[in-house]
This record gives C-alpha cells, structure tokens and sequence, in this order.
C-alpha cells in the first residue's frame, strides 16, 4: 500500500462516501494482505507496538482490529492529579474559554469557536462552562486511540452532532475557522467531583466509526440530523482512567470544564506531545 494509494480516494469521492469505503476495508479481514497493510501502517507512521497487549501484527484478523488496539497494562499509569490527559496525542490549544460571554475556544491564530456551535447548538449546556476551561487534543495515526476519563464522572447525556469530515490535522486547524465545531462529532456530558465536564470526540476525514463503551458504534448510521441520549436515570459511573470510548481511524478531543481554580500543568503548551494518564491539571 503507497501514500499515493492511501491518498488517491479523496479526490475522487464525496468524503462520506470516502469514509464508508474505508471504514468497510478497514474492517474486513484479509489474513496475510490484512497483515501487510498493517506492517506497511506500522512502519510508515512509527507505531510502538512494544506497548500494545498484543505486539505481533499477524495477531490482528483486521485492521480496525489493530488501530483501537489495547495497551499493556502498566504502561499509562494515572498521576497523582485532579484532572489527567485523557488520551496519547500532542496538545492543539489549551486555556480559558474567552469573550465578553465567556464562551469563545481559541482554535488557532485568527480563530475562534463558540462553546454553543461545538456541543451542537445547546446554548444551556454551553453556559455551564462560561469562562471555564478547554483542552483540544490531536491524535495522530501512530498514536493509541481509546479515549479515558480524566477524572471520576457520572454519564448525562450523549449528543450526536452531524457534520463535515475536515482533516483534523494541525495544518487544517490554521486554515478552517470553527473546524471542531463544524467537523461530525459525539458531545459526551459528565458531572465530576468538580462539577460538570465534557469530552468531545470530534469526527475527521476517513474516521470509519466513533463508539462508546455504554453505547457502541455510535456512527455509523450517519442520518444528518442531531441525536441525542439522556442517561440521568441509567447511573452510569466511570472512574478516573476507565475508558469511555475510542476511534477507528484518527481524530481530535476536545475537553471542557467548568470556571473555577484550574491550573494546567506547568509544561502544557501547544503543540507538546502527551501521554495518557500523565498529570493535565490541579483544581484550587
């Protein structure tokens, strides 16, 4: 498999159409070409494979198989801290929601995203974080992509948000205003020992599927219209470091937490590379 194949498809299909394409081949298995393609996807992007469960390539009957694969145990360990990263990646942006209303997400230079367009237009679920605190965090095709919880937090509400399905890269991040809040996403509401929280799990060019560990795939189907689960009655409780979702092909989380005596760990700055489970933040 070259980058030229890896690439041609998108300028030649719709991206929807481009998505299901791959989100069927990346689910099919293909025995020894399966097992290829996998090599090829380790060594193109420099995938560790010495903290995955399983390190044998031939070990994975497909590829989607390989790409939510677990890790070790012991090898993200939780730090002693309020808030810890949720996910492997490198940092986007990180700091106060701003503005006279308390609720604009710096994106990049020049852009700025309003908390209302990214949990899909509920301004009451927006206003509870009004001069709050985000954290957008990029994960690259060599990264681990199960999603955890950065603290304790008990399951609201899910919302899906139909959309488009930009790249996600930090490139594309410069270039498209409101790209987190136009891009398809699952808005996942929690409240915290610290009070309410949000972790956003944001769509991107051939992400094949988002999913849940309370609900499943959550997409596909992809109707076009916002959906949404209230789980208040269900009392489902996730602790800090439990996974609560994961990608098939990769993306972008998007944390917000409420106002209050945050401080990010010292070192947290753009473009940083982080790890799940290392120290993200303190609460006053």
């Amino acid at each position: 498999m070259s980058d030229r194949l890896a690439v041609l498809p998108q300028y030649l299909l719709p991206k929807q159409a481009l998505t299901q394409l791959m989100g069927k081949l990346a689910g099919l298995e293909g025995g020894s070409a399966t097992t290829a393609v996998i090599r090829w996807f380790i060594q193109r992007y420099k995938v560790n494979m010495s903290e995955a469960l399983e390190a044998d390539p031939a070990a994975y009957k497909s590829f989607n198989q390989f790409f939510t694969r677990p890790l070790r145990p012991g090898v993200r360990p939780l730090a002693d801290a309020d808030w810890v990263c949720p996910v492997d990646g490198a940092i986007s942006q990180l700091g106060r929601i701003t503005g006279a209303a308390g609720d604009q997400i710096f994106q990049a230079k020049g852009h700025h995203y309003s908390t209302q367009a990214l949990v899909g237009g509920n301004a009451a679920l927006a206003a509870q974080f009004a001069h709050g605190h985000f954290a957008t965090i990029y994960l690259s095709p060599r990264d681990y992509h199960r999603i955890h919880m950065p603290c304790a937090g008990r399951l609201l509400r899910m919302i899906y948000v139909p959309g488009e399905l930009f790249s996600v890269n930090p490139t594309t991040a410069r270039g498209v205003p409101g790209l987190f809040a136009r891009n398809e996403r699952v808005v996942c509401v929690f409240e915290g020992e610290f009070g309410p929280f949000v972790l956003v799990l944001v769509g991107a060019t051939i992400v094949g599927s988002m999913a849940t560990v309370w609900h499943g795939v959550v997409n596909p189907p992809r109707p076009g219209t916002l959906r949404d689960w209230d789980y208040q009655a269900q009392n489902i409780h996730l602790h800090r470091g439990d996974e609560m979702g994961r990608f098939l092909l990769g993306s972008t989380v998007v944390l917000l937490m409420p106002q209050g005596d945050l401080q990010f760990t010292a070192d947290w700055q753009a473009t940083r590379p982080v790890r799940l489970g290392e120290a993200m933040a303190q609460q006053g």
